[in-house]
């Protein structure tokens, strides 16, 4: 009798034991943060673009899109600002591409913070990456001693979509790691295929081990060079024969009808450097409509992979309990790597930009100044300067906990909301205690649900500064620098919410707001403990 007994209460044990661990992690949901790479604000189907994404479509059509979200105009300062939830001098990136021993200048991501996959590590989730890192070479910096658990990246910035082939000189000779051990690109493999076999791969590993996941998808496309398989840009070829001036209209129209944008909107100008299209040879425009196909079909390609991920959260029955959130990490590119003085000479040396080779392994093709506005309408310019169509990027979020029926949210919100969004789903009270830093951003995950209708109170400011490019923006108003050398009186003053083409500046007439935002540069800059003048320039157009 004893002996059925202690069978009994291990069994009851045993059935009480799982139900716990089912009910802990449902009370926990997985993550999936997905980044795009220069992905335009109107490149999206939800947005009103041309290019066919039904799985991004879907994630927009049951979740919440939000058409006023800012990021920092370039790569290696988003992603340590998403990481992090701090400002990207405090995360060690202060410059990109510039390494140093000055605080918020290293060059690599800064012991000084926590990241997002540490923090949800102490929440016992599984957390993996797959894709760009950018955020330091070496193995110190490495994302396993950031606290992933697995990995598979591309180090610096960029890299040929196909092989090991380096897109810049000083490159590595092998750019990628896996697990914190140097690899080599098969030859062959397409980048945003591979890195969602790793994602899909590192899921199936997380389920092994029955916790919740945090997966970051951090893809390089549509990131130059524009490379894709042929069987994605077919569909395109003709489309864009009437010109980027064309395109950057029809989709200004679109996003007006989506209601995105007010009907009394108005297109910026372009930036000086660009020619009209009617102004292009023949040839020319070939060229620049096969551009323009090429970016089309990798965000396509893009869209195929995400739909790969969803079904198979799908097939495992982890869909429903999986946030997704999806976003790019600043405006489209409209910088020339091929012709700069500096990259220009190597990428002239081994890589080809004839038409015949366009989009394949040994073709080094970027999106150009024109294309770069269109997929940046409503905004002015591009990625790189710190005016609207440089910071202003799409962000869906789906799935798990969001609730609010909103379609599209035109709330004010940046990327440091993200990390304690993340925070607020993974059951994690955060604080970090280095150098008496918080987060910050908000959480966004009451408002998601439907339990709040407000994120940041009146007087929120978000600030950001990179090579002296620089802004302040507190409620409706904007104060920005997009001159170099930085100097201060350089700054002009925007109304957002009457001028967010940033046409008019209000700098004389607003004096008292100007000063107001002015003193909240002076608070931000020591905060953050800018150097000024600028140690490194780094102007990418």
């Amino acid at each position: 009798m004893n002996f059925f007994l202690k069978i009994l209460l291990i069994l009851i044990s045993f059935f009480f034991s799982c139900s716990f661990t089912k009910k802990n992690k449902e009370l926990k949901p997985n993550i999936l943060l997905i980044v795009a790479d220069d992905l335009g604000y109107t490149d999206l189907g939800c947005f009103g673009s041309e290019i066919s994404t039904p799985n991004i479509n879907n994630l927009s059509k049951n979740g919440i899109t939000f058409t006023n979200f800012h990021t920092s105009p370039l790569c290696a300062p988003t992603r340590a600002m998403l990481l992090s939830g701090m400002d990207n001098h405090i995360a060690g990136i202060g410059i990109q591409g510039y390494n140093s021993d000055l605080f918020g200048y290293e060059g690599k991501l800064s012991n000084r913070i926590k990241t997002i996959p540490s923090i949800l590590n102490t929440s016992d989730y599984y957390t993996f990456i797959s894709g760009k890192w950018h955020l330091g070479g070496d193995l110190e910096s490495d994302p396993i001693k950031k606290g992933f658990d697995e990995s598979y990246v591309l180090l610096p910035g960029a890299g040929n979509h196909y092989s090991n082939r380096k897109v810049i000189e000083a490159y590595p000779d092998s750019s990628y790691s896996e697990n914190g051990k140097k690899t080599v690109w098969k030859l062959g493999n397409y980048s945003t295929d591979y890195f969602t076999d790793k994602i899909i791969e590192y899921i199936s590993n997380s389920k092994t081990n029955n916790k919740p996941f945090f997966a970051f998808a951090t893809y390089t496309s549509p990131h130059w060079p524009l490379q894709v398989d042929e069987k994605f840009t077919d569909k395109y070829e003709g489309i864009y024969n009437s010109g980027y001036d064309k395109l950057k209209e029809e989709r200004f129209k679109n996003l007006k009808k989506l209601n995105i944008i007010s009907s009394s909107a108005s297109l910026p100008k372009s930036h000086q450097r660009l020619k009209p299209w009617n102004d292009l040879s023949n040839s020319d425009k070939k060229i620049e409509s096969k551009k323009m196909e090429l970016y089309a079909g990798m965000i396509e390609n893009l869209d195929f992979n995400i739909g790969r991920i969803i079904n198979y959260l799908k097939k495992i029955d982890e869909y429903e309990n999986t946030l997704i959130v999806f976003m790019s990490d600043n405006g489209a590119a409209a910088e020339d790597f091929y012709n700069n003085p500096i990259y220009g000479p190597y990428l002239k040396n081994n890589f080809s930009v004839e038409y015949d080779d366009m989009g394949k392994e040994n073709s080094f093709i970027s999106l150009g100044t024109g294309w770069a506005e269109a997929s940046s309408a409503p905004f002015k310019f591009f990625k790189g300067l710190p005016t609207q169509g440089g910071i202003v990027s799409p962000l869906i979020i789906s799935g798990y906990g969001v609730g609010r029926k909103d379609y599209f949210s035109k709330k004010f919100i940046t990327l440091l909301d993200i990390a304690p969004t993340l925070y607020d789903f993974g059951k994690i009270d955060f604080k970090n205690n280095n150098f008496d830093l918080s987060l910050q951003g908000s959480s966004l995950k009451k408002y998601l649900s439907g339990k709040n209708n407000y994120i940041h109170k009146k007087g929120y400011v978000f600030g950001f500064e990179h090579s002296g490019y620089s802004f302040i923006m507190k409620d409706n108003w904007k104060l920005v620098n997009y001159e170099s050398p930085f100097d201060i009186n350089n700054f002009e003053l925007y109304n957002l919410k009457n001028d967010p083409i940033e046409e008019i500046n209000l700098k004389e007439k607003e004096v008292e707001i100007f000063n107001d935002l002015l003193y909240e540069w002076n608070v931000f800059s020591k905060k953050n403990k800018l150097i000024l003048p600028t140690p490194y320039i780094d102007n990418i157009n």
